[in-house]
């Protein structure tokens, strides 16, 4: 049975790399792949399964998960150690942890080390060996499949009673697969998508959506408290990774018309500056404005979240749209702005450089 899982998830297509449908266009076929269920019966399953607080796993899953509440965490395992992954690592071992890391560039795996003690290892299966909690932050679904269900991936050291939280931005269907592949070796599994950037991370002021059942994500908010600031369970296996799909949507509509209203500014002849300090005191005020209003207007992109992993996450959102017959047309269109960034040589300035395009962008 594992064996066939393992089969199954390495088989399973990962979500498309890019979205290259004009945004008019935008299909509404159910996928056959993976989800049975009419999108409607499936998002109110988990929406119920939420909101009731009954648990979205048979009974002796239950069972399953009291006894694997029952083992407390002193060890953990860090699988990718990036831009996000090495400080939530980092917070791990301030709080007393034994921590195992593995990353696939061997030198920023020593370098953690260095800095925080603990041991790496050269495979994601020799860094699980022994931990109690293996955490996962890597790039995409093609990634996490190497890292945990690969020949040498986190599941193949992983222990009866142990728990696996992949905190990769990936897709729904991957997380549903993980999880049944765990349960599978009496595992438990969260998908834990994280938001915050960078600063978050370093911060220890993550917010984080997990999906799972109620007593893993027990098991281990405590731990993921060490780095997120808010760590709220959503509902089942894959909830996580469909909250974490509407933060990225809404983010694609805001920092565009936070690029469209500094564009309209520069054009009129206004105070930028003064402009935003007056505006963000009302009904315009948000996150990206606060944080991104000065860089965008120093034209400055260099930090923040890359316009190449932004793409990555919509195209996640864009193909789950078509599965759940969800339309978002001005997704679609932003994706295909950020599309132009890429053109222009911007594929890892920040998301923000949505306001580069509009001043290259010459009026008819």
């Amino acid at each position: 049975m594992a064996r066939d899982a393992q089969r199954q998830l390495q088989d399973r297509p990962s979500a498309p790399a890019l979205y290259r449908s004009h945004p008019a266009r935008l299909s509404c076929q159910v996928s056959t792949t993976g989800r049975h269920d009419p999108p409607q019966k499936a998002a109110l399953g988990r929406l119920s399964a939420s909101c009731t607080g009954r648990h979205a796993t048979p009974d002796n899953h239950q069972k399953e998960d009291t006894t694997r509440m029952s083992k407390q965490i002193s060890t953990v395992a860090f699988i990718g150690l990036g831009v996000m992954g090495y400080p939530m690592a980092g917070h791990l071992a301030r709080a007393g942890l034994a921590v195992r890391v593995y990353n696939r560039t061997t030198a920023r795996a020593e370098a953690w080390v260095a800095e925080h003690g603990g041991s790496h290892y050269p495979t994601p299966g020799e860094a699980a060996q022994g931990a109690d909690l293996v955490l996962v932050c890597v790039g995409n679904d093609d990634d996490v499949r190497q890292v945990t269900i690969g020949e040498q991936g986190a599941l193949s050291g992983m222990a009866e009673g142990s728990l696996l939280v992949d905190h990769t931005t990936a897709s729904a269907d991957l997380a549903e697969a993980l999880d049944a592949a765990c349960r599978e070796r009496g595992i438990g599994f969260l998908d834990a998508p994280v938001s915050g950037g960078q600063q978050g991370a370093e911060n220890g002021a993550l917010t984080i959506m997990c999906g799972g059942s109620e007593t893993d994500f027990a098991r281990a908010e405590p731990l993921l408290a060490h780095y997120g600031r808010a760590v709220t369970r959503m509902g089942p296996a894959g909830s996580g990774q469909l909250t974490k799909m509407v933060n990225q949507i809404c983010i694609a509509g805001l920092v565009q018309g936070l690029a469209e209203g500094l564009h309209f500014a520069e054009q009129a002849g206004l105070d930028r500056r003064r402009v935003v300090d007056v505006i963000s005191k009302g009904a315009a005020g948000s996150w990206q404005m606060e944080n991104r209003h000065a860089t965008m207007i120093d034209d400055d992109y260099e930090h923040g979240f890359a316009v190449n992993w932004m793409r990555k996450d919509l195209a996640i959102c864009l193909d789950q749209a078509r599965q759940l017959e969800a339309r978002l047309p001005v997704t679609a269109l932003v994706d295909q702005f950020y599309a132009d960034v890429q053109a222009m040589g911007g594929g890892r300035w920040d998301t923000s450089s949505l306001l580069r395009r509009l001043r290259a962008v010459k009026p008819e």
